[in-house]
């Protein structure tokens, strides 16, 4: 696959030409609702095997050839170009597909009321090829230690149909939000634990789940070690079951990081005795706080170099954010929030104000600005092929396991479309 960024003056009749692909093609891959009518700064992703480099001011043949993990001499035989000559700029270089690692890929799914929403039944049928677990958000954990489900519908079938294993998401939110006293009566009576655990098995051997995964956020920070404990606890029960077990960690970038999101979640612990951790690595950007990138590359890396200090790479999934926000300027504390949307929203909104996409290269980031009708200044971050693929990059370097989404329903067929040319999914048996 290609990653262009559109130009002024770009229209997919000459992006075409210059990738050697069609219009219905490129049209096709991204779910352009607007194909005639692109926005200066907006990726396309080229569906080719392999890619293009057009060659940059100070590259040569052993420079671009390192970048690609290859030799000089391959790359110039790959294009019959002749290895001694000085390589000029902007000459087109084909790049054959790399090598892929296989990794875990799992995505949240959170259903609300009484069925799952048409959109979330198709979210689901699109991404569950590309996806070893479907992590169904949330089984609540009442006081007495029962759960509450949310519905389900047709969502095992999708999932099996696609070999993709179905993950018991199970959190101790109460009325809509992570509640800290529920989660210490979780944590530190016997009886609830008991009863707890009886359902969670209960629950997974009879819908099929393979893997219960903690999500139990906002816990009192004297809880860490009752936390730690509870989850060896589980751990010892769930693989009797022949379950496996995850957890949920937040963005943590030292031990001894203070907040009631951070104190009671230990990466060592939790690195210790679950299967593998999933790094909340996004919500810097966030519906209540100042416009920024959702997860700025600079701050996702401080937090996956801490969990390797503690945790094995073997055993960490990159959390990854499928949305943007939409802030109204100027931000006022406690005033308004920001509207969610996906990515091809953020394109679509782009356009119909006219609105120049731009490119944060310390967050590896796009975003825009624009104003309203009502002369309100607006300032919109999401993501986009180039902000995912800095996150693939990631992944690689560093040898993680692999990624997980937050979470399905908003469109981002980029993503998708990179993740499957770049890396084998792993499926379970």
């Amino acid at each position: 696959m290609q990653i262009h960024v559109v130009q002024q003056g770009d229209n997919l009749f000459n992006i075409a030409n210059t990738y050697n692909t069609s219009i219905q093609k490129l049209s096709d891959a991204n779910e352009l609702d607007a194909p005639n009518n692109l926005v200066v700064g907006q990726t396309l992703v080229i569906p080719i095997v392999g890619q293009f480099y057009f060659v940059q001011p100070g590259d040569s043949l052993y420079s671009i050839a390192q970048k690609f993990g290859m030799s000089y001499q391959e790359l110039a035989s790959i294009n019959n170009y002749p290895v001694d000559n000085i390589i000029p700029v902007g000459y087109s270089l084909y790049i054959p597909p790399q090598p892929k690692r296989e990794i875990t890929s799992s995505a949240y799914i959170e259903p609300f009321g009484n069925t799952v929403s048409e959109t979330l039944i198709n979210a689901a049928t699109k991404t569950t090829p590309y996806l070893t677990y479907l992590a169904t958000f949330s089984y609540n954990v009442n006081r007495d230690g029962t759960l509450t489900a949310p519905p389900l519908d047709d969502l095992k079938q999708i999932a099996d149909g696609n070999n993709t294993a179905l993950m018991l998401v199970v959190t101790n939110l109460e009325a809509g939000a992570f509640n800290a006293e529920l989660g210490h009566i979780i944590l530190t009576v016997q009886a609830v634990q008991t009863t707890l655990l009886d359902n969670i098995i209960n629950t997974a051997q009879t819908v099929g789940f393979t893997d219960v995964h903690f999500d139990f956020e906002f816990l009192p920070a004297a809880d860490r070690e009752a936390y730690n404990t509870f989850l060896r606890t589980a751990k010892d029960r769930l693989s009797q079951a022949g379950l496996q077990m995850s957890t949920a960690l937040a963005p943590k970038t030292s031990a001894t990081q203070s907040g009631q999101w951070y104190e009671a979640h230990d990466y060592k612990a939790h690195g210790e005795i679950a299967d593998f951790v999933v790094l909340m690595t996004y919500e810097w950007g966030y519906s209540g706080g100042p416009p920024m990138a959702v997860s700025p590359i600079s701050e996702v890396r401080k937090v996956v170099d801490y969990a390797l200090t503690e945790i094995p790479a073997n055993k960490i999934l990159l959390g990854q954010n499928l949305y943007g926000y939409d802030w109204t300027l100027p931000h006022v504390p406690g005033g308004e929030l920001a509207r969610a949307l996906s990515p091809q929203q953020a394109i679509t909104l782009a356009r119909q104000q006219h609105a120049e996409i731009q490119f944060d290269e310390g967050a590896q980031a796009p975003f825009f600005i624009y104003t309203d009708e009502q002369g309100n200044q607006h300032e919109v971050w999401f993501e986009d092929a180039r902000s995912i693929q800095a996150k693939f990059n990631l992944i690689k370097e560093l040898g993680l396991r692999g990624i997980a989404y937050w979470k399905l329903g908003l469109a981002f067929p980029q993503n998708w479309l990179l993740l499957q040319d770049q890396f084998t999914i792993q499926k379970l048996e």
